[in-house]
């Protein structure tokens, strides 16, 4: 079935799909810890206009990203049988129109930066080709999964420079939590397609370590997120509800690892998806609710 003939209704499911728009949950809630540091604890003013373009280029960044991870990846995931159902290799969607809609978000999130301030639009470039660039590098390099945490790690010091239009030290120990936490379970989900990797000649730490070593090195990234996002809150001098977000979160990365074991993938998705989703959404709550006490 062609995209040309189904309802605009349904075509635009098949374009959130595509993008996988309920994983926005991982960096967004990340990014609205960046906004809200800045016009908090640093005191800058609160703008509804840049709220919203803030959250525009988070949809139209990750849309570009992952549509583009789609269009390039169309012949992998049409032989991988875990992916064969994705929209392009259905037929859902075109490989054309998801290069279209790849383009059209780029323009749209260079055009929004344009619109918050100068600091925003110069560095957009440098954030599109990070978030792009990622789809290549499983063709050469196992350290995939750094790259993508990199891409989603520019949410919280994104968001704090829309705001301020300049770099601190604070909302930099977020990102890096989030660049490892990020890492750390792409890893684990890339575990389900470790055989299908070595088969193609794709990179991953799965692939390249096999699946226990590819475990540890995932534990040894959350254990460096933990660290991060503990080593803000002391930075910050953050108060005690900070730091029941932070067990939280620290909990949350436990237990995925708890899920997922060498001889026992069936709870990949389970860690991959609820976790990470739970651990991103209560964390931001708790810290944005304390920078208000």
């Amino acid at each position: 079935m062609g995209s040309i003939s189904v309802s605009p209704i349904r075509r635009f499911q098949n374009y959130l799909s595509l993008i996988k728009f309920s994983h926005t949950v991982f960096a967004l809630p990340f990014a609205f810890i960046g906004f809200t540091l800045a016009v908090v604890y640093f005191h800058s003013p609160f703008r509804w206009d840049l709220l919203v373009k803030m959250l525009l280029c988070m949809v139209f960044a990750r849309s570009a990203a992952m549509s583009f991870n789609r269009y390039l990846d169309r012949q992998y995931d049409a032989l991988n049988p875990r992916t064969a159902r994705r929209e392009i290799p259905a037929g859902i969607i075109t490989a054309e129109n998801a290069l279209l809609f790849t383009i059209v978000n780029s323009v749209l999130f260079v055009v929004t930066t344009w619109f918050i301030n100068s600091a925003c639009f110069y560095l957009s470039f440098v954030a599109l080709f990070v978030v792009l660039f990622y789809s290549y590098t499983k063709r050469f390099t196992a350290l995939c999964h750094l790259v993508l945490g990199l891409g989603l790690s520019l949410s919280p010091i994104g968001a704090f420079i829309a705001v301020t239009g300049y770099f601190a030290l604070l909302p930099v120990f977020f990102s890096l939590s989030v660049l490892t936490w990020v890492a750390g379970f792409d890893i684990i989900y890339a575990l389900q397609d470790e055989e299908f990797d070595r088969s193609q000649k794709l990179h991953s730490i799965p692939a390249a370590l096999g699946v226990r070593n590819a475990l540890a090195v995932s534990t040894v990234l959350h254990i460096c997120s933990f660290t991060f996002v503990s080593a803000a809150g002391i930075v910050g001098h953050f108060n005690w509800i900070y730091w029941i977000g932070t067990a939280f979160y620290g909990a949350m990365l436990t237990y995925q690892h708890l899920l997922v074991k060498p001889t026992d993938l069936s709870k990949v998705g389970i860690a991959f998806a609820n976790t990470n989703g739970f651990a991103s959404v209560v964390f931001a709550i708790f810290t944005i609710i304390s920078l208000f006490f």
